[in-house]
Order: C-alpha cells, then sequence, then structure tokens
C-alpha cells in the first residue's frame, strides 16, 4: 500500500476515498508533460507566427513604399516623355520651318537637285553660295551709284557732245540734277579726291577689292576725304557741272587693274542675275576669283563652325 495515493473528499454525504496506484501515477505524469509540452508548442507557434506577421507588416509597408516610389517614378518619366515628345514636335516643325526657307534660298541661289542631300549638306552648300556672293557682291562694285537715275550716254564710241569729236567713252553717264547723292556700289577706299574746273572736273577714285576701281567725274561736292574707308552704300558724294560738260551728270566708271570696264553688266548685277557678270564680263579670271573667294569663305565657315561647337561644348 505504500506506493498507493489515497485522496479523501469529505462532504455532507460522508467521506470518499480514491486510491491512484503507481501506473495511475505514470499516466498522470505522462498526461501532464504531453500538456506542458503541447502548451509550450502552442505558444512557440503562436509566437513564431505574431512575429512573422510583423515581419509581413514590415515588408508590406517596405512594398508600399517602393510602389509610392516606382509610381512617382512613372509619373516622372511619362511627364518627361510628353516633355520630349513636344519637344520633337517642335523641333520637326522648326526643321520644317528651316526646309522651306532653304528650299526659298537654294531658288534665290539657283542650287538645283538638292532634295536628295542632307539637310547638313544642303545647309553648307546655301551657306557657301551666299557667302559667296555677299563676298562678290560687297567688294566688287554692283548696284548703280546713284538712285532712278536715266542714263544719258553708254559705254562706247560716240561723238562728244561738247567737242564734237569722235571719241571712246570709257563709262556711262547719268542724267542727274546737281546736289544728287551718289553712294558706294561696294567696300573701298578713297584713293583720290580732285577738285578741277576742267576735263573731269571734282574728280573721285573708290579702290574696292580684287583689283576693282570706281570713280565718279563733275561732282558738285566730296561726302569723303581721301583714305577714308567707306561699306558698300555710304553717301561718297554729290553730281554736279564741273570740268567739260554740256550739262549736269554723272561720269561712272568701273576699272579692272586700270583697264576701262562696261559699268552696264555691273549696274544691273545683283544677287538674283549673280552668275550673269561672268559671260557678259570678259577678259577677267573669274573662275581663279570665285575659287579664291570659296576656299576663303570656307575656312570662315568652318572656324565659326568650330567657335560654335565650342561654344555649345562650353
Amino acid at each position: 500500500m505504500k506506493d498507493n495515493i489515497t485522496v479523501s473528499i469529505s462532504s455532507v454525504d460522508g467521506t470518499k476515498h480514491f486510491s491512484f496506484g503507481k501506473r495511475t501515477r505514470h499516466t498522470f505524469k505522462f498526461v501532464s508533460y504531453v500538456i506542458f509540452l503541447g502548451v509550450l508548442v502552442t505558444a512557440g507557434i503562436i509566437y513564431y507566427l505574431v512575429n512573422d506577421a510583423e515581419h509581413s507588416k514590415l515588408k508590406l509597408l517596405e512594398l508600399e513604399n517602393k510602389s509610392s516610389s516606382l509610381n512617382k517614378e512613372i509619373a516622372s518619366l511619362t511627364a518627361l516623355k510628353q516633355n520630349l515628345e513636344q519637344d520633337l514636335s517642335e523641333r520637326e516643325e522648326r526643321m520644317l520651318v528651316v526646309s522651306d526657307r532653304l528650299n526659298d534660298l537654294e531658288k534665290v541661289l539657283g542650287i538645283n537637285d538638292q532634295d536628295s542631300m542632307e539637310i547638313e549638306s544642303r545647309l553648307d552648300t546655301a551657306a557657301m553660295n551666299s557667302s559667296l556672293r555677299v563676298a562678290m557682291l560687297t567688294q566688287i562694285p554692283s548696284g548703280p551709284p546713284v538712285k532712278n537715275a536715266r542714263t544719258s550716254s553708254g559705254y562706247g564710241q560716240r561723238q562728244h557732245p561738247v567737242t564734237g569729236n569722235m571719241k571712246f567713252h570709257r563709262g556711262q553717264d547719268f542724267a542727274v540734277n546737281t546736289g544728287t547723292p551718289i553712294y558706294a556700289p561696294a567696300d573701298g577706299t578713297v584713293e583720290v579726291t580732285r577738285p578741277s574746273n576742267q576735263g573731269s572736273g571734282n574728280f573721285l577714285k573708290l579702290l574696292h577689292g580684287y583689283g576693282f576701281s570706281s570713280s565718279y567725274s563733275h561732282l558738285n561736292k566730296f561726302a569723303v576725304n581721301k583714305g577714308d574707308f567707306v561699306k558698300m552704300g555710304d553717301l561718297i558724294g554729290y553730281s554736279g557741272n564741273s570740268g567739260l560738260t554740256s550739262g549736269p551728270h554723272l561720269h561712272y566708271e568701273i576699272r579692272f587693274i586700270g583697264r576701262a570696264l562696261d559699268p552696264k553688266p555691273f549696274i544691273n548685277w545683283n544677287v538674283d542675275n549673280f552668275e550673269t557678270i561672268f559671260d557678259s564680263v570678259r577678259g577677267i579670271r573669274w573662275e581663279s576669283l570665285v575659287d579664291k573667294i570659296e576656299l576663303r569663305v570656307s575656312q570662315q565657315l568652318q572656324l565659326s563652325s568650330q567657335k560654335v561647337a565650342q561654344s555649345t561644348e562650353n
């Protein structure tokens, strides 16, 4: 009996005794261990699940933050795409405008069959041609020295209106009133301002580029002095009736290395009929002159392009 455990329970109905043997005690201990172990396992599982839930919440919060960041980045990229598309559209419109203006410029310059070329090459060609024309038209006399004037006598053999003798007329006379403004037909330097009451009267001579010169006779007065630099279109003097003349007019001459040339082709010369001068004025090596000017212009254009590129890089 010493291995038995007796439990007594008293009540109004009396006392009851419960006796537990060794085997029962082992069973009770085993059941107690199992329950304790189950409680521990359950507590561990609950702890793991709680921690896992917290970790999942943190992960979810991190994903939400990443999602928000990605949404902002997508919105930024979308706005950038729209800006780029708008900028591209504006650039395309500007390119169309440039292309149209380039077509107009090519028509003015007489450049044909350029549609198959890249626009950069077309721009280079147009720039070369326009620069060449500007260089020649501003350095070689072009256009009339007086505005809206009638030609009273042209270049060639004629009877002198005063002496009556047949003589070669080496210039062109404009019938203008005394005091009519005279303008430089090209850039140049004033070589001569000679007052006189005989022959050519008050005489003015300009030195231009590439061996050309222009002179003006029978002036009323000068607007420049010897050694002055003038630009195309500058006022240089006023017409008059000085010297051997039958009336007020301007005697205008153009020379190349001292040789008199017919002024008419130069008076009619402009950007619209630029190449006509090469056929109408003989005895000048125009091809050589054009080659030299083209070389200089190309060097200037290349230098300008390099400056633009350097400015862009800076």
